[in-house]
């Protein structure tokens, strides 16, 4: 496994074909968001837990929604009539993040993988404009959410949460609308889940998703803080 080099002026990582079968690229390094960005524009992403040093991935295969290609379940749109939930972006990005970092079934000891250290990182990556969050409120709460990061026409989700039934299914809905108004790409959801695949989400190799990647990085920066612009 290859270690990061420890000099904050090296933001080289290795090549993604290095990766063990799981995926796991290197160990070490840090989470600012120098490092953060050249990470993601190699398709490589950190995760790892309070007990461990920070671990980079790049797995394969690679679970991606392509905006135009998402699918709505039947009880989904009865769920995105008017009026039952209003969804924002931008609106309380830390709040998102920290209910995000709940409680989760895969987590019995009440761990998470979102470390105060990620909470940090990611908080200013969105306050340079990097990062987004997708809120949906129900009666003036927050009941529902998810963030990731965008670089040119990607969006790469990294976590969602639900407090009421498919409140973060309308978040991801509204988003991939978006990205689908302002010409996304793609949206990386890192590993497949039955989740993510019901949206019509598909496994790609890992050099098919380095491409596109690479296409989608070459469209313009929608770096700053996001409103919805579609009806």
């Amino acid at each position: 496994m290859f270690r990061l080099s420890a000099n904050p002026s090296d933001l080289r990582f290795p090549p993604v074909d290095l990766s063990t079968p799981e995926g796991l690229l290197a160990v070490g390094g840090d989470l600012r968001p120098e490092r953060l960005l050249e990470a993601y524009r190699h398709g490589i992403f950190p995760w790892y837990s309070d007990d461990q040093p920070i671990l980079w991935w790049s797995p394969d295969p690679r679970a991606v929604l392509f905006p135009d290609k998402l699918h709505i379940s039947r009880s989904l749109k009865r769920s995105l009539r008017p009026g039952l939930f209003q969804v924002t972006l931008d609106r309380c990005f830390r709040d998102v993040m920290q209910h995000c970092a709940g409680p989760r079934p895969q987590y019995p000891d009440g761990g998470t993988w979102i470390t105060v250290e990620m909470l940090e990182a990611y908080t200013k990556l969105h306050e340079l404009g990097y990062a987004h969050s997708v809120e949906t409120w129900q009666e003036g709460q927050l009941v529902g959410g998810l963030y990731g990061v965008a670089l040119g026409g990607a969006f790469f989700a990294e976590s969602m949460f639900t407090k009421v039934d498919d409140a973060s299914k309308v978040a991801l809905v509204f988003l991939v609308r978006q990205l689908q108004q302002w010409r996304f790409r793609l949206m990386d959801c890192q590993q497949s889940s039955p989740h993510v695949m019901a949206f019509g989400a598909e496994e790609i190799p890992r050099h098919d998703f380095l491409n596109n990647l690479t296409a989608a990085l070459a469209l313009p920066e929608r770096r700053g803080y996001w409103q919805f612009d579609i009806p």
